[in-house]
């Protein structure tokens, strides 16, 4: 279970104050996953990083009862200057699993030869979301933080291979993804909400969400 308890998040732009949230609250249950549609520049990546505690609430409470995942396309805990093999290995002890298993899970889902074993830093930008992507689904959580669907690639097996896994663990585990296209969710999620003016307006159906969303964004 994943629970925001009366939230509220702000940030200073330099000219006004920018709220994201608003004593919002909510709960994620296991096995009931959840779309949240949000206009660009609303909080989209703010509201993930904080269900993942990476950031902090002003006010409030964020109550994490399971393992929960970070954000997909999130770097902060793997190192540029050593290899994708080594962060690997790195990250499995930090969650108490067997290295030899994520090593192997991550350099069969990325795909990527030689360079799997090159420090990160000589990697493009598709490569080392292939690779945090592959990091997070090796590893075993019960609610996958997800914002704006795929990784951006252009690898075709990769994407099939991604795709289908994820799909497969929908099955077990439960997803929230975060996106300003309904489209996006369709895959992913049957309930969803509409975050918008730092309010959090929760929904059975994605579609009632949707309705909501159109109205606000397309007047």
């Amino acid at each position: 279970m994943l629970e925001f308890d009366n939230v509220s998040k702000s940030f200073w732009t330099g000219t006004r104050r920018k709220v994201i949230l608003d004593r919002v609250s909510f709960r994620v249950e296991l096995g009931r996953s959840l779309g949240i549609l949000a206009p660009n520049g609303t909080g989209k990546t703010t509201l993930i990083n904080m269900m993942a505690g990476l950031e902090k609430p002003d006010e409030g409470e964020v109550r994490r009862g399971c393992k929960i995942s970070f954000p997909l396309g999130f770097m902060g805990g793997v190192v540029s200057r050593v290899s994708a093999m080594e962060n690997s290995r790195y990250i499995a002890r930090l969650y108490g699993m067997d290295p030899d298993y994520v090593e192997a899970y991550c350099r069969w889902l990325c795909g990527l030869g030689e360079y799997f074993d090159q420090p990160l830093g000589t990697y493009s930008s598709g490569m080392r979301s292939r690779f945090s992507f592959a990091l997070m689904l090796a590893l075993d959580f019960d609610i996958y933080l997800i914002d704006e669907g795929m990784p951006n690639s252009t690898d075709v097996e990769f994407n099939r291979k991604a795709g289908s896994i994820l799909k497969e663990r929908l099955r077990t585990t439960t997803i929230v993804i975060v996106s300003h296209q309904p489209a996006t969710l369709e895959k992913f999620a049957r309930s969803a909400a509409v975050l918008m003016n730092g309010k959090l307006h929760m929904f059975d159906t994605l579609e009632e969400a949707k309705r909501l969303y159109d109205y606000e964004t397309q007047g």
